[in-house]
């Protein structure tokens, strides 16, 4: 089945492996690993060599021995050249051993202990450039990534990579994973700051489900309802959403989108741009937007930038998108 899980945190957390992976200390012992590496395949030929010159001395001595037995023994004469033959193909395997061993150890590449650890100083910096992009960061990471799995724990609620490194090594992560509907952490309000702010501002019901929006639960963890919105209003002594009170016309977001005729994050843009003036009484409440500043010539002029933006035969591109179904 296909998981979902966002790719900025295992971006991240791979590429904090692989500069761990090529630090100054993981590029020193990889060093000291392959000089290790390379004593043991001195000592295995040098092993090797001493076998084999002790198989050629064996089959002189069986060359010795055959050369001077009488050749009216056959039976005899026969043994001896069978235990030559076996001397002189046990030397022929050791020199195929020796031949193996010397193009092994040829086929590696040449190291360059200077050239590592210069990069070893310089890939922090140059991974985190803020020029660096994908395109240089994709070699080096086929030379050190095989590939990477990525998987999820549904009890833990987190997503478990596992990295297969080319050297044949794997390192398992546990991310964590945001959980959907959170509230950003830093904006909490409590219940009584929240309605002491948008209390009598709008009507009861429209507080109501803005608190619920906010994940600001009551103290029983329900939702929060018109009754308990005026409740606690009364009880804060905060007069009621009065209707007929003098206050400058507003309309929200989509009410913006729909008469500027662009979608809801070109409105958004405008707002944080600061082109289409806009309040919010607190945090995730609803934006009030001044109908008089629809026809600024500033607000204007964005939308037009807005739309200027749009591709050539826009609209035809989204009729072609849309699903078409019969007899409609």
């Amino acid at each position: 089945m296909c998981i979902g899980i966002g790719g900025i945190r295992v971006d991240k957390a791979v590429a904090a492996q692989i500069i761990e992976a090529v630090s100054g200390h993981a590029v020193d012992a990889a060093i000291r690993a392959v000089h290790q590496s390379a004593q043991v395949d001195a000592d295995i030929r040098l092993a090797l060599c001493r076998e084999l010159e002790e198989a050629r001395f064996d089959a002189s001595l069986a060359a010795r021995r055959y050369e001077a037995v009488d050749p009216a023994k056959r039976l005899v004469a026969r043994e001896l050249e069978n235990r030559w033959n076996t001397a002189l193909e046990r030397v022929a395997a050791l020199e195929e051993r020796i031949n193996r061993h010397d193009a092994a150890a040829l086929s590696r590449p040449k190291m360059d202990e200077v050239a590592l650890m210069a990069l070893a100083r310089d890939l922090p910096a140059v991974w985190n450039a803020p020029g660096t992009d994908a395109g240089t960061r994709q070699p080096i990471t086929y030379i050190l990534i095989r590939e990477v799995l990525v998987d999820l724990d549904d009890t833990a609620n987190e997503a478990v990579v596992t990295i297969h490194w080319i050297g044949g090594r794997h390192t398992e992560l546990r991310i964590s994973r945001v959980r959907c509907g959170r509230y950003p952490e830093g904006h909490h309000v409590s219940p009584v700051d929240a309605v002491r702010k948008i209390g009598g501002q709008w009507p009861d019901r429209e507080v109501a489900g803005t608190l619920n929006r906010m994940r600001c639960k009551p103290a029983d963890g329900k939702a929060w309802t018109t009754v308990r919105v005026r409740d606690l209003r009364e009880q804060l002594g905060i007069a009621s959403f009065d209707p007929k009170a003098d206050r400058p016309e507003t309309i929200s977001v989509d009410q913006a989108a729909k008469r500027l005729e662009i979608c809801v994050g070109s409105v958004h843009k405008l707002i944080r741009e600061g082109t289409l003036p806009a309040t919010q009484l607190i945090r995730s409440a609803p934006w009030q937007i001044p109908v008089a500043a629809l026809t600024s010539d500033s607000v204007r002029l964005g939308v037009q930038e807005i739309v200027d933006r749009r591709p050539c035969k826009s609209q035809l591109l989204q009729d072609d998108r849309m699903t078409r179904l019969p007899n409609l």
